[in-house]
Formats: structure tokens, C-alpha cells, sequence
């Protein structure tokens, strides 16, 4: 089967992807840890333009080339900064919220490997993909309440569809990890097996898909995607908020603790999250 590179191949981008009997592989390779970030947003972007213009591409398989992160929550630092007037008028979602929607809703198929931490954005991310197989290194949350927001990349709309409405409550408000066994049982992860057989179960999964026609692919896409709803008007509702409480700037004093107990290094957020968010609650 041919195999061939999608898009630019300099360092710099935060994916590399190449194609192979209707499988787009997608590394997410973005140093030092897989933040999510501008630079991040536009590569995926780009990653979603190829992909979808390739009529051979059928399934996306994404995976990271970092062993700790597979995606980091977005860039606290970007978000503290953030000036929006109070009473800003939101009539539709948010670019980060629309961009994940539209990897949902993409006609091809998302499959994600993970064996690693996805926290805010990068927990958005996964729960936007269609199918996830984690390991057991898998951490999975949601801290945004305690920096003062809400995740508004589609998080709060998108995941009460995934694990039901007070399991989504419970992650949200708490700000707590939730581990790879958890995942599993309430179904924000699909499948849970060994490190070693992460990427290699991960592919089969995406292989297999990619195996049937595409236009069935795209159709049963659409309709489950009907049968449960669309997520326009929550995901507009969520961006208002999201705006309303930056617009009060309320949440520059725990992000600048989050920042300031570490947050944002690989080390404080690979091995004491929780602390992370306890400076945030600090009276």
C-alpha cells in the first residue's frame, strides 16, 4: 500500500502524519509537553484540512511521541492574559470549541492511543475523538473550575454525552484526576489494555475501520451524531460563559497560583496535579 506524508514536515509543527491504507497517523509531537496552545490548535487544523481533502483517509490514529503528556491542557499563561469587556455579546462557539467540533464531527474517524495525562484542553481533545484506547498510565481531568472558568473547548457541553450528567458534575466540579480504571467504567475511555499493547490494539482498531467503505463510515457518523443531539446551542452557551467569567477577571488570581506552585512543568503536573490545584483553593 502507498505511504505518504500529509502536510509540512518541519519540526516545528506539533504533528507529523502519514498516510497508509486509509489510516492517517498522526504523532502529536510538541515539546516540551504537548500544551495546548495556538501553534497546537493550528496544526490540528491543518492535520483536519489534509485529511479531510484526502479521499483515501478514512480513519485519523493519533497518538504522542511523549511518553508523560498526551496532550496538556491549554496555556494558562494565554488565558490569565486574556482582556474581554464584561457583557462581550457570544453568538457562536468559541475557535477552540468549534475546532474540536469539528474533528467530532468530521466524516472520518478519530481514533486516539493514549498512555498518558489529559487534562483541560487536552481532555477536550480526547473526548472529542470517537474511539479512545488507553493504558494504564491514562489521567484524565478537567481543573478549569478551580482556575476560575469552566473547560470551554467543548468540555462542559461534550462530556456529560460521554459518562452522563453527574459523572460529568462530578469531574468538572472536583477537579480531580480520574485514572485509567475509572475512565473505563464510565466510559471515557473505550477499551483499557497493557503499555505494550496500546499502539499496536489502537492501530488494529483504526485498520479495521478504514477497511469498510467510506461513505458507510461518513453516514453512521452523521446519524449518531443526530440521534444524540446537536451540540450548537450548548456549545455557544458555553462559550458565553466562558467569556463571562474572564470578563470579570476573577481568574487571574488562582491561574497566577497554578503558575506560580509550578504549573505548566512537566514536573509539577506529571506528578503532583492535585497539589496544583489545591494552591488554586488557597483562601
Amino acid at each position: 500500500m502507498a505511504r505518504h506524508a500529509v502536510g509540512s514536515r518541519d519540526v516545528t509543527v506539533p504533528f507529523t502524519t502519514t498516510v497508509q491504507g486509509g489510516v492517517a497517523d498522526v504523532t502529536i509531537d510538541h515539546p516540551p509537553s504537548n500544551i495546548f496552545d495556538r501553534r497546537f490548535a493550528a496544526g490540528l487544523a491543518e492535520v483536519l484540512d489534509e485529511c479531510e481533502r484526502d479521499d483515501g483517509v478514512r480513519v485519523m490514529f493519533f497518538h504522542s511521541a511523549d511518553p508523560d503528556f498526551f496532550c496538556m491542557h491549554g496555556d494558562v499563561e494565554a488565558i490569565r492574559d486574556m482582556q474581554l469587556p464584561p457583557g462581550t455579546v457570544v453568538s457562536s462557539p468559541n475557535a477552540a470549541a468549534a475546532l474540536l467540533e469539528r474533528v467530532h464531527r468530521s466524516p472520518v474517524v478519530s481514533v486516539a492511543a493514549i498512555d498518558g495525562a489529559a487534562r483541560g484542553g487536552g481532555a477536550e481533545l480526547l473526548t472529542a475523538f470517537d474511539l479512545r484506547v488507553g493504558g494504564p498510565r491514562t489521567v484524565l481531568g478537567q481543573p478549569e473550575v478551580a482556575m476560575g472558568i469552566l473547560p470551554g473547548a467543548g468540555g462542559t457541553a461534550r462530556l456529560p454525552h460521554l459518562v452522563g450528567r453527574s459523572r460529568a458534575l462530578d469531574i468538572i466540579l472536583t477537579c480531580r484526576d480520574v485514572n485509567a480504571e475509572e475512565a473505563l467504567t464510565i466510559g471515557w475511555l473505550d477499551r483499557l489494555v497493557p503499555t505494550s499493547d496500546v499502539l499496536g490494539v489502537a492501530r488494529r482498531l483504526a485498520e479495521r475501520i478504514a477497511a469498510m467503505p467510506g461513505e458507510a463510515i461518513a453516514a453512521v457518523k452523521r446519524v449518531v451524531g443526530t440521534s444524540l443531539g446537536e451540540l450548537h446551542g450548548a456549545l455557544v452557551a458555553e462559550s458565553a460563559e466562558l467569556s463571562r467569567l474572564i470578563g470579570t477577571g476573577a481568574h487571574r488570581v488562582p491561574m497566577g497560583r497554578f503558575l506560580a506552585a509550578g504549573g505548566q512543568t512537566r514536573e509539577a503536573e506529571r506528578d503532583g496535579f492535585e497539589r496544583l490545584v489545591v494552591a488554586m483553593l488557597e483562601p
